[in-house]
């Protein structure tokens, strides 16, 4: 997927787990994982900006599109 989570950046630049993330943002650590790993197939604005608001952070600094390979597609 051209789409590529960058969560475990802002924890580690942040020095918080995905446990607290995920209690601070009112998900529940299963769901954080899913999307933090990048199989999640949307993420609602609401829980991106709660997100953004506790990592202190910008959508463009968990979020990233990187194109793909033109010869594996």
């Amino acid at each position: 997927m051209p789409i590529t989570v960058d969560i475990d950046v802002m924890l580690a630049r942040r020095k918080m787990s995905v446990g607290e993330l995920a209690d601070r943002v009112g998900i529940t650590p299963a769901n954080l994982a899913v999307l933090k790993n990048g199989r999640a197939k949307a993420v609602r604005f609401a829980t991106l900006a709660a997100l953004c608001e506790v990592l202190k952070c910008q959508p463009g600094d968990l979020l990233r599109w990187e194109a793909e390979d033109a010869a594996s597609g």
